[in-house]
């Protein structure tokens, strides 16, 4: 093991992937930018659900657009390499603070892109073919250690293995849901869209997509496979960007499995970088290896092992519920549970004072359409949203008010059932940790991980 940690390696990988993250963020800011959904997802709505433990992160109104600029602007200094430490944690902390602003709008590729941006301020990745060694060539090392670049293509396995682990389920597996229910809708597709029509579609699709998660990592680690394992990634997410609207995910998935590629192979990118860019071809020929002193690696190891421990066990903390995990979700988040279910709730609220003063709410007067719908069918977010009903409903007169909510939920096309006790004050609980004894039981069980 210590002689792993002292085996170098071409800074070349870890540069290129640095290029082809910021890029992909760079274009993404500007993707929401410009299709107005700054404005539409965090600046319009009158309501936001916070991560439990990070109330503090507010919504910022028009600053938004601010923030929005500054996570830009970083993801282009991070794939110029330019003053690339301060932009990196910028990167980190504005993507994340964007994505920690409403749990509505949660996306696994928004929390990957968290880890990655998190794992690149502790990373090399602007040693070489960057500005801040254009700048100053006493930065330049074209040798770097093998971990630095390894620990990339770990979080990759990680998310591939959790993904396919997730899978191992008897809706996915036996019943091919929710496939299933979503493969007919995409029948008007072209040349392929009458196979949608089958079962045996679904299931065919099913039993590939965790084969494939569970395979891919250590396909794209041999060398002899590896160039058909690509060609495997490049069909898997391009088909789901033609099935499903899962925004860059697909694409960002595309560009990061480069970082199990060669050296050379990614020598090459940047010699073609090189001459499209007309840059000196002697600008990359000095050798220097960059060596951390004990204090240093001992430091950058330390954080790096908290960091993939956590990656490692934090998925099964479902297994601390009792419930069901697709029916209350508690501990489905930032698990790596991709597209595992087709989950559709109806909840209809009722404000209560002490003097018997009622009212119904119109869920439409204080959520937009996508907050209702994901709020519907997750517990934390009915209690959350049920707490400021309170708190509204107080400042229109109503004494002590207490909040209800009658609720009907169907989990992969099965016949929608009660999901909360009705007789439960909302406005007394809290989100915690703690399993939520008020979500009525599922009366099914999925079997597997």
């Amino acid at each position: 093991m210590g002689r792993y940690f002292r085996t170098y390696t071409s800074a070349a990988p870890l540069a290129v992937f640095r290029i082809a993250f910021g890029v992909m963020l760079l274009g993404s800011v500007v993707r929401f930018w410009a299709k107005g959904w700054i404005e539409e997802l965090y600046i319009k709505p009158a309501f936001f659900f916070p991560y439990y433990g990070f109330e503090f992160i507010e919504p910022l109104g028009e600053y938004t657009y601010l923030l929005f600029a500054v996570c830009g602007l970083s993801a282009l200094l991070v794939a110029l390499g330019w003053f690339y430490r301060v932009a990196s944690v910028l990167l980190f902390l504005s993507f994340t603070y964007i994505e920690l602003m409403d749990k509505s709008t949660y996306l696994n590729h928004y929390y990957f892109v968290s880890l990655v941006a998190f794992l690149l301020i502790f990373l090399p990745a602007n040693v070489y073919f960057s500005v801040d060694t254009y700048r100053d060539p006493r930065r330049f090392y074209d040798q770097i250690p093998r971990w630095t670049i390894d620990s990339l293509r770990l979080l990759m396995g990680i998310v591939y293995l959790y993904a396919g682990l997730a899978k191992l389920n008897s809706d996915w597996l036996l019943e091919a849901l929710p496939l299933r229910i979503w493969l007919p809708g995409r029948n008007d597709l072209p040349i392929i869209g009458f196979l949608f029509n089958y079962r045996e579609t679904a299931y065919a699709f099913s039993w590939l997509g965790a084969l494939y998660d569970l395979s891919i990592p250590f396909l794209l680690l041999n060398r002899i496979t590896r160039p058909f394992a690509y060609v495997a990634v490049v069909v898997f997410h391009v088909l789901t960007v033609i099935l499903f609207p899962i925004g860059m995910f697909p694409y960002i998935m595309i560009v990061a499995a480069l970082i199990f590629f060669s050296a050379g192979f990614h020598q090459r990118i940047i010699a073609v970088l090189c001459r499209l860019l007309r840059l000196p071809d002697n600008l990359l020929e000095r050798h220097k290896i960059l060596i951390y002193n004990g204090l240093q690696s001992k430091r950058l190891l330390s954080v790096l092992a908290l960091f993939f421990i956590i990656q490692l066990l934090f998925p099964f903390r479902y297994t601390l519920y009792p419930n069901e995990l697709f029916w209350s979700e508690e501990g489905y988040r930032f698990s790596w549970r991709v597209m595992l279910m087709e989950k559709m709730g109806h909840v209809q609220f009722k404000v209560v004072d002490e003097s018997g003063r009622q009212a119904v709410v119109n869920n439409h007067e204080y959520l937009t359409p996508l907050q209702e719908k994901m709020m519907a069918t997750q517990p934390d977010m009915l209690v959350q949203f049920a707490q400021y009903l309170r708190d509204q409903y107080a400042r229109k007169g109503f004494q002590n008010p207490k909040v209800f909510a009658d609720t009907y939920v169907s989990l992969n096309g099965r016949l929608g059932k009660p999901y909360i006790d009705p007789t439960v004050n909302l406005a007394q609980e809290t989100d915690s940790f703690r399993p939520k004894k008020w979500i009525l039981p599922f009366g099914d069980e999925i079997k597997g991980l």
